[in-house]
């Protein structure tokens, strides 16, 4: 079965003037010439994204959208009608947001947090800023330990909630946030906790996974800076985080780590690359 809205691998069927058909199970689907690789010949398979045109007839492309059906994204407004809003995301056809799915009245111009999906009465792909029924945490799909994708959603008094590959939230609790995030911001993460349904979440890997990644980090840093960083375990919080974009207590964690496998030499200013 084909998947509107998805990417499929789809054999050409035929070359006309104006494009190429693809072979649709019970249907034939163009694939504009201006999307046509180089080369092509009937018979070869063509990884192509599957949408509707203006005059919902499907359609194939090879661009890639910003996302696909089941993705949450930020995208930008490029149009606003009475009916709804028309958002950019990287084809030629914009992506539609009815008025009743806007959670704020849409502006030109600014970013919105949607999720792509199906509609049901026209079969289009439309997006929707009313992601929380799409969103649950009562059949988790994740365990401790497990590394995410993470979307900044909203902030809250003690952090922020954050979309949990595109299933569930969580939080992130402020002191865990080491460098400045944004609503809409997607990002790498670990569950660190999991109570009933309610989920912590922290940036980055677990673990010495987590150390090692910084320990790249700090080493990258010191060879871009003659082999020497004006910084060791007395610097304060905000200069570690301001120079290396991590906490004091995982920059601690990361030079012993490099210390003990001779990567990094302490000094009474600093740190040092160790000879090899």
């Amino acid at each position: 079965m084909i998947k509107v809205g998805a990417y499929n691998l789809l054999r050409v069927k035929k070359e006309i003037d104006f494009g190429v058909y693809l072979e649709g199970f019970d249907q034939e689907i163009l694939l504009p010439a201006r999307f046509v690789p180089a080369n092509t010949q009937v018979g070869d398979e063509l990884e192509v994204f599957l949408y509707h045109d203006s005059e919902n007839r499907l359609i194939a492309t090879t661009q890639r959208p910003l996302g696909i059906v089941g993705d949450i994204v930020n995208l930008k407004a490029v149009s606003v009608t009475k009916q709804g809003a028309f958002l950019d995301w990287g084809l030629m056809k914009d992506l539609f947001v009815a008025k009743s799915q806007q959670l704020t009245q849409m502006a030109t111009g600014q970013e919105y947090l949607v999720k792509i999906y199906i509609d049901e009465l026209t079969g289009r792909i439309a997006a929707t800023e009313k992601i929380e029924r799409f969103l649950s945490n009562e059949n988790l799909t994740v365990n401790e330990l497990d590394t995410v994708n993470l979307i900044v959603y909203r902030r809250t008094d003690i952090g922020y909630v954050v979309i949990i590959n595109n299933l569930h939230t969580g939080i992130l609790h402020h002191s865990e946030i080491f460098r400045p995030i944004d609503i809409g911001d997607q990002l790498k993460g670990f569950i660190r906790q999991i109570k009933g349904d309610k989920i912590d979440v922290v940036i980055g890997q677990p673990g010495f996974k987590r150390v090692e990644d910084e320990g790249e980090k700090i080493l990258r840093l010191l060879q871009e800076n003659n082999g020497y960083l004006p910084y060791h375990d007395k610097s304060t919080p905000e200069e570690i985080q301001d120079f290396f974009g991590m906490s004091k207590k995982t920059f601690k964690m990361t030079i012993g780590n490099l210390y003990k496998q001779r990567k990094v030499i302490f000094t009474q200013t600093g740190l040092k690359a160790a000879e090899e």
